[in-house]
């Protein structure tokens, strides 16, 4: 084989680096059990640097908050499924900066729709403001991980 095709001649491959949204001035830095978890992970095998450094400060900024009390209202780190008014189901779970992934569902705690989950329970009708108009959504269930809000 010519040493064309080898993997000793490609250069590095550049080292992709997690994007971290900032945390809005004011706002904790709340994560779940399973957000932690996954911070120190990350941090046990990051390279010292800038990005070790952002590490160590989230982490040293996380706070876990308590499991609510009332099970049925949504509070940080609830699933949440809804229902628009086509009839589309959906599900979210509302949680820290470092976890929000939107192909996944989980919604920033400081996002939109977030915001107008937050306190509500089953059986309420939300109202969000998209770009194509005002959406209505029920919210069908509340659920909370095990994980991350023991009973």
């Amino acid at each position: 084989m010519s040493k064309a095709f080898t993997k000793d001649d490609r250069p590095d491959e550049p080292v992709v680096v997690r994007h971290r949204p900032a945390l809005p001035d004011g706002v904790p830095n709340y994560v779940t059990a399973r957000g932690l978890q996954a911070l120190r992970a990350e941090l046990a095998v990051a390279e010292p640097g800038p990005r070790r450094a952002a590490l160590e400060q989230r982490l040293a900024t996380a706070v876990v908050p308590a499991p609510p009390e009332d099970r049925d209202e949504i509070r940080f780190g609830a699933r949440v499924a809804l229902r628009a008014e086509d009839g589309r189901l959906r599900q979210v779970r509302i949680v820290g900066v470092d976890e929000a992934d939107p192909a996944r569902g989980w919604i920033l705690f400081v996002a939109p729709l977030a915001r107008a989950l937050l306190g509500r329970r089953a059986g309420d009708v939300v109202s969000l403001r998209t770009p194509g108009g005002v959406e209505q959504l029920e919210i069908g269930g509340v659920e909370y991980d095990a994980v991350d809000h023991p009973a």
